[in-house]
């Protein structure tokens, strides 16, 4: 059994060392047990950390693994962005597709080599559409983020939209009541069990910034992340969220945007959306980013 194993430390969606959504990324977990991949993402104490599994079927180029200081979760994003980067400079690729097992499923990553740097396009699961948050569960839930009724965008449904990992979609009126918000963490954790879903996507789209569409905060209690500083998994399913309620005008072929998140906490990232349409409605989502390394390391776990 192997006992050194490769770790970084990456800050996805930003060039900027020290901003964007840091994730801890071991590329040979051949040979961790869970238990000991739970408990590095727990002394990482990043939102998530991501271990990279040799294939063993030619459906898939890698396997990765994602956990929180406290769950597994099934995928991502920036944790995927972390690991491609990763990946991409350890074997100096060229520009390539990649498959990579996780737990949304094998899904598409594309490796983007420019100017000797590297984008990492990742291909998001399937979309769906699921519980609209109404009655007591609405009254919880804006008691929690202590926002009112008329904060909301109107006619906006606050509605659970998955491309892989499970978000609450909460659109309100303006950045200022975005930046301001203090949840109360216990009673989200709460209504999390009772929706079934563990993370909060509370986004505007009333930024003063003609190259960003969206400003957003994610706060998933639950699984150990009280505020996740930029989030692929809230932005993916957001483009479906609003080409399904036609909140955004598109050509019915692509809706294309930039989302920053992360500036309350000190940790601003970008994340470029595409969603693909057909008949109205989003087929596919792809989040993209940029990436850098704050540090490689290796661990040990000899005694």
């Amino acid at each position: 059994m192997r006992n050194m194993y490769n770790l970084y430390q990456i800050d996805s969606f930003t060039k900027e060392k020290l901003k964007g959504n840091p994730a801890g990324v071991i590329t040979n977990a051949d040979g961790l047990a869970e238990i000991e991949m739970q408990k590095i993402a727990r002394e990482l104490n990043n939102s998530e950390t991501a271990f990279i599994f040799s294939s063993d079927s030619d459906e898939y180029d890698v396997h990765v693994r994602f956990f929180t200081p406290t769950h597994e979760v099934p995928i991502c994003g920036h944790a995927t962005i972390a690991a491609h980067y990763a990946r991409a400079i350890e074997n100096n690729l060229d520009s390539s597709r990649v498959y990579h097992k996780t737990g949304a499923g094998i899904l598409p990553v594309d490796i983007v080599k420019e100017n000797g740097d590297y984008r990492i396009i990742m291909t998001q699961g399937k979309i769906e559409l699921g519980s609209i948050i109404e009655g007591e569960n609405k009254k919880t839930l804006l008691s929690a983020l202590h926002i009112s009724e008329e904060d909301l965008l109107e006619n906006q449904e606050i509605q659970i939209v998955s491309t892989g990992h499970s978000k609450v979609m909460i659109g309100i009126k303006s950045i200022e009541i975005l930046n301001k918000m203090k949840p109360n963490y216990e009673t989200l954790c709460k209504l999390s069990e009772v929706i079934n879903c563990n993370g909060y996507y509370v986004f505007t789209l009333n930024s003063e910034d003609s190259e960003i569409l969206v400003n957003g905060r994610m706060f998933a209690p639950a699984i150990g992340i009280n505020e996740d500083p930029v989030t692929g998994n809230a932005n993916g399913p957001l483009g479906a969220y609003l080409v399904h309620h036609n909140i955004v005008k598109h050509d019915n072929s692509v809706f294309n945007f930039k989302a920053k998140q992360g500036e309350t906490i000190g940790r601003t990232g970008i994340i470029e959306v595409d969603v693909r349409i057909e008949n109205q409605q989003p087929i596919e989502v792809k989040v993209s980013g940029s990436a850098v390394i704050v540090f490689k390391t290796e661990l040990s776990l000899e005694d």
